[in-house]
């Protein structure tokens, strides 16, 4: 038994990989035993293929349609577009199940991609054997695969972020070329790529910087980082405010604030209208807390224990992290994923936090590679004590 966890175990890819197949499996059984699904954005998206294809994909021929509506230009929706629209030419009628398959290629390329970036980090396979099941309790990699939408796609290209960043802290060297490619595709992808390209350009700032290479100074780093952005975001509140207050495509992002909303579409989450700075503040540190809370009332029972689940495997990573003794290289890695984390909450915190958390999907998977790592930590610990 002692044998199973040793890095050089024979048997360890083959359980991996074969954990890997299964776990997939299981999660493509469900979305497919499931069906499709057609939101309200998936039919946009489909009006918008139809178009492209009209244009045969001639994309500046389609970036000229609809800017008579503000919304943001039709680039930031070109790829899950482009994606639905040779759906659409390739398969017809069956567009949508063909548009399901490819979310769950994309799916099993992540699992991929996930396993690669912990053998990168020298987790060993059996690690990350037992890591694979925690991704398929996950509510929301049981749920947005069947819907036609850009999420499986972001979160496709928010991991292809985490192995590119991985690579440049293990080889100490920038590619350039793939980090100007994976910001393309994440811009062309949703408008919310904004944070995660963020996280990237500041990552590459201030890893080396000789004050975050302690643990405690990191995390130091990081407190600062959550404690401030409520001000921040308060800030910008109230310049946009004193400068641009009564223009409708800008009001949104202030509109929900003087209602004290929190969680969209869920009151039970509001507070009172703010009748000052700090109110303002209040609400935002609230939104920016509630990004991470696995909790709704409207939630069934299941979903609240498998979402519980799943927090606190990410704080019992991070608390080992801390208090373990790791190389430099992982918390490096530490350090990203949670800037990554911190931005896209904080950037959603200010848009909109929506009914279902959505938009927290695309950093279960680089949060959850957290597990492993600090598992790996735990056992050389073991070892060398």
């Amino acid at each position: 038994m002692k044998n199973i966890f040793c890095s050089d175990w024979k048997y360890g890819n083959v359980i991996l990989y074969l954990t890997m197949l299964v776990c997939f499996s299981l999660i493509a059984f469900y979305n497919l035993s499931s069906g499709f699904v057609m939101s309200s954005d998936s039919v946009r998206f489909s009006r918008w293929a139809d178009e492209l294809i009209k244009f045969n994909f001639n994309f500046n021929e389609f970036f000229s349609i609809d800017r008579a509506y503000h919304r943001p230009h039709l680039f930031f929706f070109s790829v899950p577009v482009a994606l639905i629209s040779l759906c659409k030419v390739l398969f017809v009628n069956e567009w949508q199940f063909a548009f399901l398959l490819t979310n769950l290629l994309l799916v099993f390329l992540s699992l991929i991609i996930f396993v690669k970036c912990l053998l990168l980090t020298g987790v060993r396979p059996i690690l990350i054997s037992l890591t694979l099941p925690i991704i398929v309790i996950s509510i929301d990699m049981l749920t947005w695969p069947r819907f036609i939408l850009s999420d499986i796609i972001y979160a496709f290209l928010v991991l292809m972020c985490v192995f590119f960043v991985i690579k440049i802290i293990l080889k100490k060297k920038i590619n350039y070329f793939n980090i100007f490619l994976i910001i393309f595709l994440l811009s062309g992808c949703r408008p919310s790529s904004i944070p995660v390209i963020f996280s990237i350009i500041f990552f590459t700032l201030v890893s080396n910087l000789q004050i975050l290479s302690k643990k405690k100074n990191i995390l130091f780093f990081l407190l600062i980082i959550f404690t401030s952005t409520p001000f921040i975001l308060g800030l910008v509140y109230s310049f946009i405010e004193i400068n641009f207050n009564g223009i409708p495509k800008i009001d949104f992002l202030t509109n929900m604030v003087k209602t004290g909303m929190i969680i969209h579409d869920r009151p039970n989450t509001w507070v009172d209208v703010p009748s000052n700075f700090f109110d303002v503040v209040y609400i935002y540190f609230l939104r920016l807390a509630n990004f991470f809370n696995p909790y709704a009332s409207g939630f069934s029972m299941i979903h609240i224990v498998l979402n519980f689940i799943l927090t606190f495997v990410v704080a019992l990573s991070i608390l080992n992290w801390f208090f373990l003794q790791s190389f430099i290289k992982n918390d490096k890695i530490f350090l990203f994923i949670l800037i990554l984390s911190l931005s896209v909450a904080a950037f959603h915190s200010f848009i909109l936090i929506d009914y279902d958390w959505r938009y927290r999907f695309p950093i279960i998977l680089p949060l959850l590679m957290l597990f492993p790592i600090s598992l790996e930590m735990f056992l050389k610990k073991i070892k060398y004590n």
